[in-house]
């Protein structure tokens, strides 16, 4: 009996693999389309999810510096999606939610940590908005996205790095290994065209959009990688290993040109001396408070000081870092003044709940102004986003999406200070600091560009804030058990 199932299922099998060759065939020859040979790979990774869903949330990490959007193998779509990723994320949220309607548990002192409770808070109003939406079938699909970043590389796998510390490690080089892959790819690329800076932009195509979003991924990973170096816990072949790659990345950065990249590191840098020098808030406040009122009492004297810099982007690096602060004729600036202007006057218009999550770039087009516009702005105001994470909620979501964003964001950092200094061991403290650098990158440089819409940037920051929470709630704790046990001893 036993015999003849086995013998059935292998009929079976090689009927359906029969079937499907001779289809697929056609569908190659017909219509001169490869995407049907992903099908079985597809079946199989969808199976693995009810088995080892574990295993595939990172195996995804390591997909993402290599997707690339849809419209790369069929243009002209009127949508888009990140493949491979971004099917499997939508996966891993529907075995979640399916796992978690049959088992009715989950890590409790996680979903009451009060990051989890800002994140309830932010994406309750971003529903909201999703009704009030100008385009409700845009903001719930900008809703959902959100979900499937968050759901996996928040609330999942926090989960492994609960069970296992060294998943946070394992998550980390998941992310880095293949992006070594990419940056050598563009440099290769890159030094073809002479390390040009007009070049930078596009030479890192198809994998990333352009050459900010890889500036921004470099100036995450770089306060990672150095934690690797000077973690003397770490064996010396991992310590050795990660300054070689440090080197990489910092050389990839220099190249990107991304000056919002370059200014975030200095912001990291920045904050990594004040928890260092263990500096108080009052101090660092009353820093802030001078300096914004020097600001607002000598901001006609600093307009003219800025508007009198006319260098423009420049291949040569000391002219590149000049036109960071040109707001009279490098177009990038100017361009990222008119899109936030027009959030401005978007939230004006509708300052309570916004116009809709994903709406910015499909309504901005009429809140330009004429003298503001670049010779990269288009009238139909069709070319991207806010150019800024905060001005991007506060535009489609109103006043209250920017603050529960804000109060996120302000929450996740407290988080990551208190890990950082409750931290007994070398090992996580050096951890700790790490990964709340690399934010801080991250929300410095999203005060000039928004990227947690797409899977390269989203994902190594909500992995980021998943692990300084579980640092915070659980891995601080046991080591904190253990050194009274060793004293007691």
């Amino acid at each position: 009996m036993r015999f003849s199932l086995n013998k059935y299922k292998i009929i079976a099998f090689y009927t359906i693999a029969f079937f499907f060759i001779i289809f697929n065939s056609w569908i190659i020859i017909k219509e001169e389309n490869l995407l049907f040979n992903l099908f079985p790979i597809a079946l199989i990774v969808f199976l693995a999810m009810f088995f080892a869903l574990d295993k595939v949330l990172l195996f995804s990490v390591f997909l993402v510096p290599f997707s690339v959007p849809l419209k790369t193998f069929v243009p002209g779509l009127e949508f888009n999606i990140d493949l491979p990723t971004e099917p499997i994320f939508v996966g891993i949220l529907f075995i979640f939610i399916l796992k978690q309607l049959q088992d009715r548990y989950f890590d409790t002192k996680l979903l009451k940590h009060p990051v989890s409770i800002a994140l309830y808070i932010y994406l309750f109003w971003k529903f909201v908005t999703v009704f009030t939406s100008t385009m409700p079938i845009v903001s719930l699909k900008a809703f959902i996205a959100s979900l499937w970043f968050i759901v996996p590389f928040y609330f999942l796998i926090s989960q492994l790095f609960k069970k296992d510390k060294k998943k946070i490690y394992n998550f980390l080089w998941l992310y880095i290994i293949p992006f070594i892959i990419i940056i050598i790819y563009t440099l290769i690329k890159h030094s073809a065209r002479g390390f040009t800076q007009s070049t930078a932009n596009f030479i890192v195509n198809p994998f990333y959009n352009d050459h900010t979003s890889y500036g921004a991924v470099l100036a995450m990973f770089i306060p990672v990688l150095i934690g690797f170096v000077f973690s003397k816990d770490l064996k010396k072949y991992v310590r050795g290993w990660s300054f070689v790659v440090l080197v990489l990345f910092i050389v990839a950065l220099i190249f990107s040109y991304t000056r919002a990249a370059w200014v975030s590191m200095l912001v990291g840098l920045g904050v990594y001396v004040i928890l260092k020098l263990k500096i108080k808030l009052k101090y660092i406040l009353t820093v802030a408070v001078v300096m914004l009122g020097l600001f607002f009492a000598l901001q006609e004297q600093i307009f003219m000081s800025l508007s009198g810099n006319r260098q423009d982007s420049s291949t040569d690096f000391s002219e590149h870092i000049k036109s960071i602060s040109n707001i009279t004729t490098d177009a990038s600036n100017l361009e990222r003044i008119n899109r936030w202007n027009c959030a401005v006057r978007m939230f004006e218009e509708k300052p309570i709940f916004g116009w809709g999550p994903g709406t910015y770039q499909f309504n901005y087009a009429p809140f330009q102004f004429s003298y503001e516009k670049t010779i990269v702005s288009t009238n139909a105001g069709d070319y991207g986003n806010a150019h800024s994470e905060y001005l991007g909620e506060l535009s489609e979501s109103g006043l209250l999406g920017m603050l529960s964003f804000t109060a996120l964001i302000i929450i996740i950092v407290v988080t990551g200070v208190r890990s950082y200094q409750r931290a007994k061991s070398k090992l996580i403290k050096t951890l700790s600091m790490s990964l709340l650098v690399g934010l801080i990158t991250y929300l410095a440089h999203a005060f000039l560009n928004n990227f947690l819409d797409i899977d390269k940037v989203a994902v190594p920051f909500w992995g980021f804030v998943a692990a300084l929470v579980i640092i915070d709630l659980y891995i601080n704790k046991e080591e904190e058990k253990q050194c009274v046990e060793n004293k007691e001893q």
